[in-house]
């Protein structure tokens, strides 16, 4: 390999997204085209944006390294890819990788926490897919999202694995940046790559994940950089899995990678999975019944009070067709100004029919995953129609143009609900925005993100309250039906003895279980 960096030739691909096992509908095409899918040169349109992929090229053009652009695809969250979908997307990467090959090193921009219909670990069969292509010496580096599920196959086929370490992701610029730097460091001083990955049985969702101030997922990022100042130390990322697939080996835990140091990778990655198992209660979560979060925000003086529905996430692979707060918001008889969401293609057509001003009835909701509640009927007026069209702000996709494809605000009353016919990443407040609906006017907002909201109702929010409703992607796991995921786990089993953390690790991407 030349370690000349000015000869360097680097492919660059990615495939990302997190899919829930828990949702009755799949993932096609349609929706990673709502984003974006870019390949060859395309890929360059994402310079200058907040992505990993974004902080990999500046970076490689920083250290005159050629780039090789392969395929990048991006999309929301939701249910298993078709076979189809992820196959068109898997040869799409692997055909332009055969097509340029040789390289001296391949980035890929991963989830880790993807599914589709017949393969569990599709990152892990990438990463596989492509070292077959590039043989044993090529260094593979790839990044992942902190929620990722890092497999067996995954350490084995990867030379280094780089995850987020800010939750809400942020940094996600900056982890395409420490992901490119590790290549380059490998190759600049022929370093050998040794990772190890130590998980423990934790399953929690993501509402107290978060990695700023005194939080517990806080503190054990910090240690991971703390590490990183230390030689041998290279890489260190921490891992609160997903919990809304339902696989045999997940699990929470730490992945250190060292130059040449197998047993102090094995020793620190362990450490932070020990650390991790005790903060597990710490990121559980208490939630309130829809009627307690109202009678509590109305004693709060002014507003908006943000009411967090976290089960119909579609950051997290919720289709966000859930009306389970409004039917609540309208038992209650709430009558103070809100804002709500809902994905009802087909209600949004009905109104795109009947036209703005129209005062109509409706049968909205729970279309798409219907497990998880049935529609409603309300009666409302059209107030606006939009073509759903806006741009990120910053985070996974900023500075990328996304849809909602048509939607509508409709009015009940006070409450104002934006119907969309696609469901789209939530970030900050770009959706409400495009709809010209005004954030600070309103009394209670609803809220289907667990971390975001810390974000986008920073400084406005009088209250943030946590609302027990159905859906694919609940605050708290215990009551999620798991079928293949190993038992004892918290927070399903609380009192689990004799735990040993599972260690997986590699050297140079060549895997030696322990």
């Amino acid at each position: 390999m030349n370690s000349n960096k000015s000869n360097l030739r680097v492919a660059i691909g990615g495939i990302f997204q997190e899919t829930s096992q828990f949702l009755t509908t799949q993932t096609n095409l349609d929706l990673w085209e709502n984003t974006y899918i870019h390949k060859g040169p395309e890929v360059f349109q994402l310079f200058g944006t907040d992505c990993e992929t974004a902080g990999i090229l500046a970076t490689c053009i920083k250290n005159n390294i050629q780039t090789v652009p392969l395929a990048v695809a991006r999309c929301v969250s939701g249910g298993p890819n078709t076979d189809h979908c992820y196959q068109f997307l898997k040869n799409l990467l692997l055909s332009t990788l055969k097509e340029v090959y040789p390289v001296d090193g391949v980035l890929l921009s991963l989830h880790g926490s993807m599914t589709t219909i017949s393969e569990d670990d599709p990152e892990g069969d990438i990463l596989e897919s492509v070292r077959q292509i590039v043989g044993p010496q090529v260094p593979v580096i790839a990044t992942l999202d902190m929620h990722a599920h890092v497999t067996e196959r995954m350490i084995q086929q990867a030379n280094g694995l780089v995850a987020f370490s800010h939750y809400p992701h942020d940094d996600t610029f900056c982890t395409g940046k420490r992901a490119a730097n590790l290549f380059l460091y490998s190759v600049q001083t022929n370093a050998k790559l040794t990772s190890a990955m130590a998980k423990v049985p934790v399953l929690v969702g993501g509402i107290n994940g978060m990695t700023y101030g005194d939080a517990p997922m806080a503190k054990l990022t910090q240690y991971a950089r703390q590490l990183e100042k230390t030689p041998p130390v290279l890489s260190a990322s921490i891992f609160g899995v997903h919990p809304y697939n339902d696989l045999p080996d997940l699990g929470s835990g730490g992945l250190v990678i060292t130059n040449n140091a197998p047993e102090d990778s094995r020793y620190l990655s362990t450490k932070l999975a020990n650390e991790y198992w005790s903060l597990r209660y710490d990121l559980e979560c208490e939630m309130k019944t829809v009627a307690e979060a109202i009678q509590i925000g109305k004693k709060i003086n002014g507003g908006p009070v943000l009411l967090i529905d976290t089960a119909d996430c579609t950051g997290g692979g919720a289709s966000g067709d859930s009306v389970a707060l409004l039917k609540e918001m309208l038992r209650i008889g709430v009558t103070d100004p809100s804002l709500l969401t809902v994905v009802d293609p087909e209600a949004v057509h009905f109104c795109s029919e009947a036209g703005i001003g129209k005062t109509v009835e409706l049968l909205l909701g729970h279309k798409l995953d219907s497990r998880w509640g049935k529609p409603i009927e309300v009666e409302g007026t059209i107030e606006r129609l939009i073509d759903g069209k806006f741009i990120y702000t910053g985070g996974l996709y900023g500075g990328t143009e996304a849809s909602m494809g048509p939607s509508v605000v409709f009015r009940i009353g006070n409450l104002q609900v934006l119907i969309m016919s696609k469901p789209t990443y939530d970030w900050k407040c770009e959706q409400f925005e495009a709809a010209e609906m005004n954030i600070k006017s309103a009394k209670f907002i609803g809220v289907k993100n667990p971390m975001n909201f810390n974000f986008a109702y920073k400084k406005i929010s009088k209250g943030a309250l946590l609302v027990d409703t159905p859906g694919p992607t609940p605050a708290s796991v215990k009551h999620l039906d798991y079928k293949r995921m190993k038992r004892p786990f918290f927070p399903l089993d609380r009192q689990i003895k004799d735990l040993k953390p599972t260690v997986l690790e590699s050297i140079n991407g060549n895997l030696n279980p322990k």
